[in-house]
């Protein structure tokens, strides 16, 4: 059978008991059409980009399935009923991860996968180098450039209204 994970946020309002008796239900679905959920995952209340119905914030939670399409199909139209659930997604992967997934590892392991070391021994999160990021990388002031071929330099305007009154 295809392998699938499933996410789906619920409302900030209900606890996190519901979310797990959501999580259930949706896995007594997912039992009884054939498939088989071999981890869930509960993330958390966190922040959500944008506002959903209303939302700013939602309880996330994870489902790696290994079931047939007719089973995630139910499982979808389920989930689109539930008025608790706010947005879900399903989709197919090669095959399920068997330790924690992404969210659930430490904060520490998620950053040292993207943290490189400059030729000073610097950590940067994208391998920069942070001083030629910081100087002004050559460009000069408009007040020191040369003119153009061709042309006299202007003078400013509080010259220009001094040479008049001269005059």
């Amino acid at each position: 059978m295809p392998y699938y994970e499933s996410v789906f946020i619920a409302r900030p309002d209900i606890s996190a008991a519901q979310v797990e008796a959501l999580t259930e239900t949706f896995k007594s679905i997912v039992g009884e059409t054939g498939g088989n959920v071999t981890k869930t995952e509960y993330w958390g209340l966190r922040n959500l980009t944008y506002r959903i119905k209303k939302n700013r914030k939602g309880h996330y939670s994870l489902l790696n399935l290994d079931a047939p399409a007719a089973a995630v199909k139910e499982l979808e139209r389920n989930m689109g009923i539930n008025e608790d659930v706010l947005r879900y997604v399903t989709i197919k992967v090669d095959e399920l991860e068997e330790g924690p997934s992404i969210m659930m590892r430490s904060k520490g392991q998620r950053e040292e996968r993207g943290r490189r070391e400059d030729r000073f021994g610097r950590e940067d999160r994208f391998g920069r180098d942070r001083d030629r990021d910081r100087d002004d990388r050559g460009r000069r002031d408009r007040d020191d450039r040369e003119p153009r071929e061709g042309r006299e330099p202007r003078e400013s305007r509080a010259a220009q209204n001094e040479a008049e009154g001269d005059a």
